[in-house]
């Protein structure tokens, strides 16, 4: 009884809240200011009424949780790790770097999107190439000329890695100083001819 006379109470408490965005009116006083009202003025001034469209909404985004333990028929407790794929969309597979500073970006599309907690990792030449990131572009500057295998990993918050992409060959062409160190051969005189 008690709970339903509260009940009652806020009902009917909340009720003029609810008439109250019913109409807004907007008029005009004897100094020209605008004055907006819940309720059309009392006097014969003119009052227009305004149509309030609905409040925008917007879904708040949706909660990542990380992976979470289940209980297995057995009794034990196995975590549920997301399957994610890795692929290097640039630059393609055997591409040239042309010459210069051997500057290049490196970007991959992972599938789902990554989790709370998963990382990606970039390899050039099976060694990691800068700090774990979440952003899928690598600007890389400086490549040493030559041949190199690009790999890009996701690694969980553990520092295991759970995917690894196929691998990308790209050929740096960079200018050398270290020209070929044969000395110059000077060219000879020409033989004198017979009278």
């Amino acid at each position: 009884m008690f709970f339903m006379s509260r009940l009652l109470l806020l009902a009917l408490l909340l009720l003029p809240l609810g008439s109250l965005a019913d109409a807004i009116y907007r008029t005009t006083d004897a100094q020209g200011n605008v004055v907006f009202t819940d309720s059309p003025p009392a006097n014969a001034t003119p009052a227009d009424r305004v149509e309030i469209r609905p409040t925008n909404t917007a879904r708040p985004p949706e909660t990542v949780l990380p992976p979470v333990a289940e209980d297995t028929p057995d009794g034990t407790v196995t975590e549920v790790v997301l399957s994610y794929s890795v692929t290097i969309t640039e630059p393609v597979n055997e591409a040239t770097v042309p010459n210069g500073p051997g500057n290049f970006a490196v970007r991959v599309k992972v599938t789902p999107a990554l989790k709370v907690g998963a990382n990606l990792q970039l390899f050039i030449d099976g060694e990691p190439r800068g700090e774990l990131q979440r952003a899928t572009t690598w600007n890389l500057t400086n490549v040493y000329r030559g041949q190199h295998d690009l790999t890009v990993g996701v690694i969980d918050s553990f520092g295991e890695t759970l995917t690894l992409s196929e691998p990308v060959r790209v050929f740096v062409h960079r200018p050398s100083s270290n020209f070929n160190n044969k000395p110059v051969a000077k060219p000879r005189p020409p033989k004198p001819q017979p009278k």
